[in-house]
């Protein structure tokens, strides 16, 4: 389990030594190697506040991406990069496209049109299982957990490349034992740093609503990834359990993930992200660190209308 301490408000992992395939581990979760957080969010204060602004170091550039629905375009976005190593916050009204954006950066809906890239590789035909083998995981706004498995079954569910995945090699336990005790191992690790191991045996679908979210976000990384990209982790969580969500999700960068979340609560918006993106009517409109969009006229307009010219209060949920 992660030796953990609280330093501020930021989760400080204590990182163990380098393995021999490019990461290091943090006891029970893998840190991404060469990525500095820190040197990540510095590099930010260079880039412009304004709409598709390049980034120093992108880890995901999404361009002319448009997606429709017969004759409404609910996606429409000419360029959007996602710096590595932060936490990227996707914002906007109800009906703004974020969620319909997110699925096509994960490949769970095609677009009509455009090319996304991850880590330097064109992903536009690559099957939405296969980018996260690549290193690109993500959550549900609705959770999607197997209400009738167990917890750990649904952990080890989410590990890749199972030996005993084959149909051939599944009829010969031997083959399988040594990893499927190791992928077992790895989720109750997982799982005890989630606080969630004394729910192990439980059927998932005994769960609360933000248990599900904490099982969920613990199945994600049961695949080592890059880049977690959480869709309204926030959406029916019992308020005695936001501030242990919002710190595993602040622990994911400073275990070097890079983070894209879509979020309604502003004030998590506000706490966690070090960079800000918003949408309206399917279009970036604004991109910028958090204390500078409410100050955003563009985003005034999207969200209390073109009329209103006071500035945005982004301390409150809307």
């Amino acid at each position: 389990m992660i030796d953990e301490f609280r330093e501020g408000d930021e989760l400080i992992p204590d990182a163990g030594p380098p393995t021999g395939d490019g990461t290091a581990t943090l006891g029970d979760i893998a840190f991404v190697e060469g990525v500095d957080p820190e040197r990540a969010r510095a590099q930010l204060a260079e880039v412009p506040w304004e709409a598709g602004a390049k980034k120093p170091d992108p880890i995901l550039v999404a361009t002319n991406v448009v997606r429709r629905f017969g004759g409404l375009t609910a996606v429409d976005v000419d360029h959007v990069e996602i710096q590595r190593g932060v936490i990227t916050a996707l914002i906007g009204p109800n009906g703004a496209g974020k969620t319909t954006f997110f699925n096509l950066l994960t490949n769970f809906d095609s677009p009509d049109e455009g090319h996304r890239v991850f880590k330097g590789e064109s992903i536009d035909t690559v099957p939405a299982h296969k980018i996260a083998d690549r290193g690109m995981v993500r959550t549900f706004q609705l959770t999607k957990s197997l209400s009738k498995m167990t917890v750990i079954e649904n952990m080890k569910l989410g590990a890749t490349a199972q030996t005993g995945e084959s149909i051939f090699r599944s009829v010969f336990p031997f083959l399988w034992k040594n990893q499927e005790a190791e992928i077992e191992a790895k989720a109750d690790d997982l799982l005890r740093h989630f606080k969630m191991d004394h729910m192990r045996n439980e059927f998932a679908g005994t769960l609360s609503g933000g248990q599900r979210k904490l099982l969920e976000m613990a199945r994600a990384l049961m695949v080592e990834p890059e880049m977690v990209m959480l869709d309204e982790p926030m959406a029916g969580v019992n308020p005695a359990l936001t501030q242990s969500l919002l710190g595993h999700v602040t622990g994911l960068r400073e275990q070097g993930m890079t983070v894209l979340c879509v979020e309604h609560d502003m004030d998590m918006v506000q706490e966690i992200s070090d960079w800000v993106i918003v949408m309206a009517e399917g279009r970036i409109i604004a991109e910028g660190p958090p204390a500078s969009i409410g100050q955003n006229q563009d985003v005034v307009d999207a969200y209390l209308g073109s009329s209103h010219d006071s500035a945005l209060d982004l301390g409150r949920e809307l």
